[in-house]
């Protein structure tokens, strides 16, 4: 007998993965989880049905959300991390020695005790002593911050369920007094392909935009994520990804990745005329 994961993408459209064998599930207070063990992806995690990482393609989306504010602001020190209860952010976080703090707020532990047992490889530098877990609301936490970190990053799920407090204009506008004067925000900006996704896209970069006078986004190809086709927003109250990176001092740094580097940091920034217009088109 054959065993299939498939999700529903959209009302017309599924993925499909053949599982050698299910290795956990599990219904916390916010959200049923899955682990599954496949031929092609490795381990893979599910929240809600929804994949959120796999083995084999983790390093694209984490390469990505880290790095390029990173290689843009390579000062950070102070950093807030909501969401990622994966590990993997934190994980590319650690490898800069110039970072002294990492605050990361996810909202369900069980999210975290589960792949700290079965992902390993994105949950190893969680226990990293510059690192400080908390798990709890990140709308709440971010509230009463002020001028206190350089660098946010929104690892979020979807727009709905336990993440959607996460795509509104207050909790954006959290980020913008939390962040210093100069301060970069980061989030996972979903995917522009399939019309719900791009229209949760065309809010998100809307409501970010009306607040940091720089506001770009960039793109990542990841085969499990809906599409294929990927999107972040960098927005930041001065610096500007394509004329502030240092390549040089960047790649002075050593720092080995799978999938980012300084021609992908600038590259990713150029997006497809679909993609400028549903931006341009900034909808409700």
């Amino acid at each position: 007998m054959e065993l299939w994961y498939t999700e529903e993408q959209t009302d017309s459209v599924r993925f499909s993965i053949k599982v050698d064998k299910p290795l956990y599930t599990g219904k916390s207070e916010f959200q049923r989880i899955d682990v599954f063990h496949s031929k092609e992806f490795g381990n893979f995690f599910t929240l809600d049905g929804l994949i959120m990482v796999t083995e084999k393609d983790e390093f694209i989306y984490h390469d990505m959300i880290v790095h390029v504010p990173m290689a843009t602001n390579l000062k950070i020190k102070n950093v807030l991390v909501i969401g990622a209860g994966d590990g993997g952010t934190v994980r590319e976080l650690t490898r800069y020695d110039s970072i002294e703090n990492i605050d990361m707020v996810e909202i369900d532990k069980m999210v975290v005790d589960v792949c700290r047992e079965y992902f390993p490889q994105t949950t190893c530098k969680l226990d990293d002593p510059r690192v400080h877990l908390y798990f709890e609301d990140g709308l709440r936490f971010i509230r009463s911050k002020e001028n206190i970190y350089d660098l946010i990053i929104v690892d979020s799920t979807d727009p709905f369920g336990p993440g959607e407090g996460l795509f509104t204009k207050e909790f954006y506008g959290n980020c913008y007094k939390a962040l210093k004067e100069d301060g970069i925000l980061v989030n996972q900006h979903e995917s522009p392909y399939y019309e719900e996704y791009a229209k949760s896209m065309q809010k998100a970069h809307k409501r970010i935009k009306e607040l940091f006078p720089v506001c770009r986004v960039y793109q990542a190809h990841i085969p499990s994520y809906p599409s294929g086709h990927w999107l972040f927003g960098f927005a930041s109250k001065t610096y500007d990804p394509l004329t502030d990176i240092d390549e040089q001092a960047w790649n002075s740094l050593g720092i080995k990745t799978k999938y980012y580097n300084t021609d992908i940091h600038k590259g990713s920034f150029a997006l497809p005329n679909y993609v400028i217009d549903i931006l341009a088109n900034e909808g409700d």
